[in-house]
C-alpha cells in the first residue's frame, strides 16, 4: 500500500462477547484491501441498533471465529487504496459504505467496493456515517418489499428512529402519503419537520383512530420498525390487500388480519441499491438525524445508552472534521 498510510490504527473492538466493558480501545493492523476491495479512512461510523447482539455473540456478522474483532457495520469516509480489481473509485473520493462483514469502529476499514457508494453530494462524511445500513434498510422495505406507489397511503411504526426517520423522507419523494408514528414528542416534532404528512405519538396517541383519520378507504402499505402495543390498532386499519413490511429482527413479529400481506425482509446492501438510493436523496438537502455523536474510546458508554429513548441514529466521530 501507499507509504503515507500507517501500518496501524486505532480501534474499538472486542477480545471476548459479552457486556458494553468488552469494548476497548486497542492498537490492530491497518487492513490490506482485497483485491476486490477499497480501504477508506474513516471519518464517521454508525452504531447500530444490532451492534451489542454482535458484541454479545448472539448475532454472527462478518468473521465471527476470530479475536480481536472490529464490529459496525456502515460508516462514511473518503478512499486512500484500492484492491487491484477495485476500479469504480479513486483515491480521494469522498464515499459511505454498509457491509455485513464489520470493521467499521475503526480509523480504517476494507470494504468490498459493490458495497460502497459516493457521497451525496449536499452530504457531509460525519453525516453519512449514519446513512448506509439504516437507509438501505429503509429502501428495501419502501421500495422492494412495499413496492410502494405514488399517492398510496403509508404507515411509518416507529418514524423517528434511524431507519424510520430515513424512510420518511424516502416515501415522501416516492409521492406517498405518509402517517408517521413516532416516539415522544421530540419524536413527532422530528418527523413534522421531515415532511410527515400526519404525525402522532406511538407511546401516547391512539394509533388506531389516527390511522382510520388519515386513511378513510384504509392504509395501503406500512413499514414496521419497532414493535409496540398500540402497533395493532394501526394494522387494523390496513385495506384488503394492504401490504406490511419489516426488517427481520423486529420482535415480535406484526401481527395482521388474513386479506393482508405481510412482509419480512432483509435490508442487505449492493451496488443497485446503493445507485437507488443515491438517486432518491439527489443534490438536495436530506437530513441525517444523530442522537448522539461518541469517540471511539467512549465505545463501551455508547453501547450502555443504545437502549434509551434518542431520535435517529447514534455514531462515531473518527479523525479530523471533515
Amino acid at each position: 500500500m501507499d507509504a503515507s498510510i500507517p501500518e496501524t490504527m486505532t480501534a474499538a473492538a472486542i477480545n471476548r462477547f459479552g457486556g458494553p466493558d468488552v469494548l476497548e480501545l486497542r492498537t490492530l493492523p491497518v487492513p490490506i484491501p482485497k483485491p476486490d476491495e477499497v480501504l477508506i479512512r474513516l471519518q464517521s461510523a454508525g452504531i447500530g441498533v444490532w451492534d451489542p447482539w454482535v458484541r454479545e455473540g448472539r448475532l454472527a456478522l462478518g468473521d465471527s471465529g476470530t479475536f480481536p474483532r472490529v464490529i459496525g457495520n456502515d460508516g462514511a469516509g473518503v478512499v486512500v487504496a484500492s484492491g487491484q480489481d477495485a476500479r469504480r473509485f479513486r483515491r480521494g473520493d469522498l464515499v459511505y459504505a454498509f457491509s455485513p462483514a464489520g470493521g467499521f469502529y475503526a480509523e480504517y476499514v476494507a470494504v468490498k467496493e459493490e458495497d460502497v457508494a459516493p457521497l451525496p453530494r449536499a452530504m457531509t462524511p460525519r453525516e453519512a456515517g449514519a446513512l448506509g445500513a439504516d437507509g438501505i434498510t429503509a429502501l428495501r422495505g419502501l421500495d422492494d418489499a412495499l413496492r410502494l406507489e405514488p399517492a398510496e397511503a403509508l404507515m411509518i411504526f416507529g418514524a423517528s428512529g434511524g431507519i424510520g426517520h430515513l424512510a420518511v423522507q424516502l416515501a415522501r419523494r416516492m409521492g406517498a402519503r405518509v402517517l408517521a408514528v413516532a416516539s415522544g414528542p421530540d419524536g413527532v416534532d422530528l418527523v413534522q419537520r421531515l415532511g410527515a404528512d400526519a404525525a402522532i405519538d406511538g407511546r401516547r396517541d391512539d394509533v388506531g383512530s389516527a390511522a382510520q383519520a388519515f386513511a378513510a378507504d384504509g392504509l395501503d402499505a406500512a413499514l414496521v420498525l419497532a414493535s409496540g402495543d398500540r402497533l395493532g390498532a394501526g394494522l387494523s386499519e390496513m385495506r384488503p390487500r394492504g401490504r406490511v413490511a419489516f426488517p427481520n429482527g423486529v420482535e415480535p413479529r406484526p401481527r395482521a388480519r388474513p386479506d393482508v400481506t405481510l412482509i419480512p425482509y432483509d435490508g442487505l446492501p449492493d451496488r443497485e441499491a446503493f445507485e437507488r438510493l443515491n438517486l432518491l436523496i439527489g443534490d438536495e438537502p436530506f437530513h441525517i438525524e444523530l442522537g448522539h455523536i461518541y469517540r471511539l474510546e467512549d465505545a463501551a458508554l455508547a453501547h450502555a445508552h443504545i437502549g434509551d429513548h434518542h431520535l435517529g441514529k447514534l455514531a462515531f466521530a473518527i479523525g479530523p472534521s471533515s
